[in-house]
């Protein structure tokens, strides 16, 4: 993944011993930076929090917080740990991450690995203790065999409320088995009771921005109800939704070998119906939350696609397996190219431009 070991020769080796050989690179130092200020075009405010930039790393990427003040070298405007569960667990068998290179995408099927919210939680504490102050979230997640799902997010909450800027409640990947049952109707409603009480916990000065992760694969429906039951806990502490997560489909066209692997895909093939999926949100939401848009971003104009579709922020990874941590760079640059050729002073005003 990164540029000093070489993106071919990383490619040789098995995919997730690839990309942990890359995190132990960042790590190290041997990835370089991109931590110089950015356009002022791309500073923008959510949530009540000032981003330098709104170009953010998803979830997956930095899974136990390994590399935390490395990524935040590479110019991302925020990153996002996890998925991380309350106890440690293995997650599904391997090979359980494969490159699609032909398609530019990713398939993983983790079944959340994690080493739990103590050891995670300790690794954010000690870098925030030694002054890592960039904006951090952490994905939460539940333990497979979980009796009680709600209290596996309520003691996420707990453990990194006053650490993390923000929290995202996974209730949409595709690798645990009922998990995406969670964002039906009622049992988002509940989910999201516990977990506004859990933040409620917190000064509201401190307390973390709560967000909900939902999943690509939804219907017209679907995405109402979800939004729908989003606004009634507006006013109860909930921030906003992540759209999306990897996709269970298979588009028409998909060239590489590994195209029939179960699990989720992440990469190009995601762009178009995570975007699609991002602009119903828009639509049903109308500017009450704000949105944060993942899927398939590889450039530039992918990113301010899915600022116009009404996403405030953008989040990405599969991009950084295929073209290396410098994407984050590249992306930022092209997007403030973007703005500037159509006269868009800022990019939250260019927020929901292609709504209308």
């Amino acid at each position: 993944m990164f540029a000093k070991l070489g993106l071919k020769a990383l490619h040789l080796l098995d995919a997730e011993r690839a990309h942990r050989l890359a995190l132990k690179a960042l790590a190290a130092g041997l990835a370089g930076r991109d931590d110089g200020p950015d356009p002022a075009s791309l500073a923008t405010t959510v949530f009540g929090r000032r981003f330098a930039n709104p170009v953010g790393i998803a979830a997956g990427f930095d899974k136990h917080c390994e590399a935390l003040a490395a990524t935040l070298r590479l110019g991302p405007g925020f990153t996002e740990i996890g998925g991380v569960t309350p106890l440690p667990q293995f997650g599904n068998p391997k090979p359980r991450l494969f490159r699609l290179t032909e398609d530019r995408a990713v398939i993983n099927r983790f079944g959340f690995n994690s080493q739990g919210h103590a050891v995670v939680a300790a690794r954010l504490g000690k870098a925030r203790a030694t002054g890592v102050t960039g904006i951090v979230g952490v994905n939460l997640a539940i333990n497979k065999d979980s009796p009680d799902p709600a209290d596996d997010y309520a003691r996420g909450i707990a453990t990194f409320g006053a650490d993390a800027d923000f929290v995202a409640i996974n209730v949409s990947s595709p690798n645990t088995a009922g998990l995406r049952n969670l964002q039906a109707q009622a049992a988002l409603a509940g989910l999201l009771e516990r977990a506004t009480a859990a933040r409620a916990a917190f000064d509201p000065e401190q307390a973390p921005i709560l967000l909900v992760k939902v999943a690509p694969d939804l219907d017209a429906d679907a995405i109402a109800a979800i939004a729908d039951v989003a606004l009634s806990f507006r006013e109860r502490g909930l921030g906003g939704l992540v759209i999306s997560n990897t996709t269970i489909a298979r588009p028409p066209g998909l060239k590489s070998p590994n195209a029939n692997e179960a699990g989720g895909l992440s990469g190009r093939p995601l762009f178009q119906p995570s975007t699609a999926v991002l602009m119903q949100f828009a639509r049903r939401i109308d500017g009450r939350l704000p949105l944060i848009g993942v899927g398939g971003v590889a450039s530039g104009a992918d990113a301010y696609a899915k600022i116009k579709a009404g996403a405030s922020l953008v989040q990405l990874y599969s991009a950084l397996v295929y073209d290396g941590p410098m994407a984050i760079g590249r992306i930022k640059r092209e997007l403030a190219a973007l703005l500037e050729r159509d006269g868009v002073a800022s990019v939250a005003d260019a927020v929901g431009r292609d709504l209308n």
